[in-house]
């Protein structure tokens, strides 16, 4: 999975025929459909000329917590997000969990990624063992 970028607020897919290099620290020089620019980028702005673009990079697998999340009812089941294979339980069926607290890792191209409670609630199942295989969207344990 791929980080999102957004400039302006609007998601901008990435040029698939664009070549990008860091001539120095913050300094970059463009190639994109035989035109060039040099891009110098700070903090949370590109500019460009006399252009300025605000712009954020957000990555899809970091966990965000929200106030809506960590008030939800219910049941919430926590997904493999790709094939990979069990490599550590870190709660039992039972515990109590706070939003954002670790439940499972799984190891998926030789990374561990650390599947998290999407809100606080009780862990009532968990559905695998360590050293299982999952695929991609497997139920690895349920939280009420």
């Amino acid at each position: 999975m791929s980080r999102i970028i957004k400039i302006d607020g609007e998601s901008v897919a990435p040029l698939a025929d664009a070549t990008v290099v860091e001539v120095e620290p913050g300094v970059y020089s463009v190639l994109a459909h035989g035109l060039s620019w040099e891009a110098r980028v700070t903090a949370d702005e590109i500019s460009i000329g006399d252009h300025r673009f605000r712009f954020e990079v957000e990555d899809p697998r970091q966990w965000k917590r929200t106030g809506a999340g960590a008030e939800a009812h219910g049941r919430a089941s926590i997904l493999a997000p790709m094939p990979g294979k069990i490599v550590r339980i870190l709660v039992q069926v039972g515990d109590a969990v706070v939003a954002g607290q670790g439940i499972v890792v799984v190891e998926a191209m030789k990374m561990q990624n650390e599947m998290k409670a999407p809100r606080d609630g009780s862990v009532t199942a968990i559905q695998v063992k360590v050293n299982d295989s999952v695929i991609a969207g497997a139920v690895l344990a349920v939280i009420e």
